[in-house]
């Protein structure tokens, strides 16, 4: 079986990360990279021993197997369009798009073209959530009575995320950056989500993402939904996805942790010993027609509808 080829525009900090789990990987590798910073392109390229194309043309021509989008999302629609003009699969950063109508162009580009399209989320992936899954299957939390996201940034953007947009209210803010993760695994676990009511703070300068939001909405089978986040506060940063059951409390802590209560008992951290397929593990397998827990477009417009709403 050959190789899943990828070819990368944009080469950032997240891109970087794709670089080294690709490079990582026994049956992926990366034919060609892309950046408009060519500065920052050739200091990658360098680093990596990578292949560089000049134009996006250029890119194209390599014919990847995939061509990752990692560029800030006001980019990500005209970008899938040219890559599904030229019969190419999508791998996308989250957010999906800008917005919503944004968002649209690159499903119907995509179904247009016939090409496989997936989103980076890599939560989706992680051992914990899988686990989490494996407990929701066989319902020995209970009957799921509350879901709670938390999330608490010191500062925004974070130390090593420093870039011209991460921080705009045009393109940046942790609702599009955090948010996104979590609110596709919720989908993923208990299906459509409905936001009933939230309030998004921001500050005086216009140009500034949010600095809070606190939402209320539910699952399609009406468990109750908590949505908080907050920045700018004086603690370390914490995140914490909820999962309330009658019998067991599961909670993913900081991306990776897993622990689990049981009434009247301290919380006891687990460690899940099973490695699920990973991004690149899927990306592989359905390049080859296998059938992979891959999230496509048309999930990761659902999630920007969302975010689309907490950020009015």
């Amino acid at each position: 079986m050959s190789k899943t080829t990828f070819g990368l525009i944009g080469t950032g900090a997240v891109g970087e990360r794709i670089i080294n789990q690709i490079l990582a990987h026994p049956n992926c590798e990366i034919v060609s990279i892309f950046d408009e910073n060519k500065t920052r392109l050739m200091e990658v390229s360098e680093k990596y021993q990578l292949p560089i194309s000049e134009t996006l043309n250029d890119l194209f021509f390599t014919q990847p197997n995939w061509v990752y989008i990692g560029t800030p999302p006001v980019s990500h629609a005209p970008l899938a369009e040219q890559i599904a003009k030229q019969g190419l699969n999508i791998l996308s950063e989250k957010p999906l798009a800008h917005n919503y109508d944004d968002g649209v162009k690159m499903v119907k580009a995509a179904v247009k073209a016939n090409v496989h399209t997936a989103m980076h989320f890599p939560l989706m992936y992680s051992p914990a959530i899988q686990a989490l899954k494996k407990e929701l299957s066989n319902t020995s939390l209970g009957k799921i009575v509350r879901l709670e996201l938390h999330t608490y940034f010191p500062n925004w953007p974070r130390k090593w995320q420093q870039n011209p947009w991460i921080a705009s209210r045009e393109q940046g803010g942790f609702i599009r950056e955090i948010f996104p993760h979590y609110l596709q695994v919720m989908y993923h676990l208990f299906g459509d989500l409905t936001i009933s009511s939230h309030e998004t703070t921001y500050p005086e300068n216009t140009k500034l993402c949010e600095t809070g939001v606190t939402a209320l909405g539910k699952t399609k089978t009406g468990i109750p939904m908590i949505l908080n986040g907050l920045t700018g506060i004086g603690q370390e940063e914490r995140l914490e996805f909820k999962v309330f059951g009658t019998k067991k409390v599961m909670t993913i802590k900081n991306w990776s942790e897993l622990w689990v209560s049981e009434t009247e008992q301290k919380a006891i951290q687990l460690f899940p010993t099973s490695q699920p397929e990973s991004l690149l593990d899927v990306c592989h397998g359905l390049i080859n027609g296998q059938q992979s827990l891959i999230v496509p477009f048309e999930e990761g417009l659902k999630v920007q509808g969302w975010i689309d709403q907490l950020l009015k």
